[in-house]
């Protein structure tokens, strides 16, 4: 094997799955290489969301199989993804609007260390600098100790990113999370998701191609369940099949 081939760490083969007669993933083959950040793009009602659910636990498949590191994942639940290494964000926002930014990503450091989640106890040191380190490296180290539910939408996805990478994943999957960001949010997610890619393996769906083409390694295009084109950014935003794929023929 050539020393420049990078290690594939997780991949979908013959993917499928049906919702009755609706094939919402349709044979789908699919690599993520260590180090890459991997997009996955294609009109509304492509398949997108339905093939991250799949490779994330949420569906159960019709067929084929899902592999993480070599082995076989395609039946195993969420939770225990998160613990091997796989872990997603969400199109809605999922955090603890109730709890400060500091809280939301203790508890998912707790999560990922049980014998530190101990409500008998005060809570380990250790585990409040881990996640002071997060929201560090998120940039919302200064909202520390502002409830979640009263920072900007922006910090909000900066905030599920931050938990999600409390559980030290080797491979992130991020559902739209420039969806409803300003531009000036934007601008603050885009160095943040390429400084996380120097750790991990991501994977992201959206649907602003101006951003996926400016941090993408590699892009998928989606159309009716099947993978359409894949290649770099500026192979795709060439590719004929693309153009029609999004604006018709």
């Amino acid at each position: 094997m050539s020393v420049d081939m990078k290690k594939i760490v997780l991949k979908s083969v013959g993917l499928k799955k049906y919702f009755n007669a609706i094939k919402a993933v349709d044979d789908v083959n699919f690599s993520l290489e260590e180090g890459t950040l991997h997009s996955i793009i294609g009109p509304n009602g492509a398949g997108k969301t339905s093939f991250f659910n799949c490779l994330t636990g949420k569906f159960p498949i019709t067929e084929g199989k899902i592999y993480f590191e070599d082995k076989e994942i395609q039946n195993i639940p969420t939770n225990r993804l998160v613990r091997l290494g796989v872990c997603r964000s969400f199109q809605i926002l999922n955090i603890f609007k109730r709890l400060t930014a500091l809280e939301n990503i203790r508890i998912a450091i707790q999560a990922r260390h049980p014998q530190r989640f101990n409500p008998f106890t005060r809570i380990d040191p250790k585990t409040t600098e881990e996640a002071e380190a997060v929201l560090d490296r998120i940039g919302l180290l200064d909202y520390r100790d502002s409830v979640s539910q009263e920072l900007s939408h922006g910090d909000q996805r900066l905030l599920e990113i931050g938990i999600t990478i409390a559980t030290a994943p080797k491979v992130l999957l991020l559902d739209e999370p420039a969806a409803g960001l300003s531009r000036q949010e934007l601008q603050k997610l885009v160095p943040i998701i390429n400084e996380l890619r120097k750790t991990m393996a991501i994977v992201l769906i959206e649907h602003d191609i101006d951003m996926v083409l400016s941090i993408s390694d590699v892009i998928s295009v989606m159309s009716f369940g099947k993978i359409i084109a894949e290649g770099t950014p500026a192979e795709i935003h060439n590719n004929e099949k693309v153009r029609k794929a999004y604006l018709g023929d």
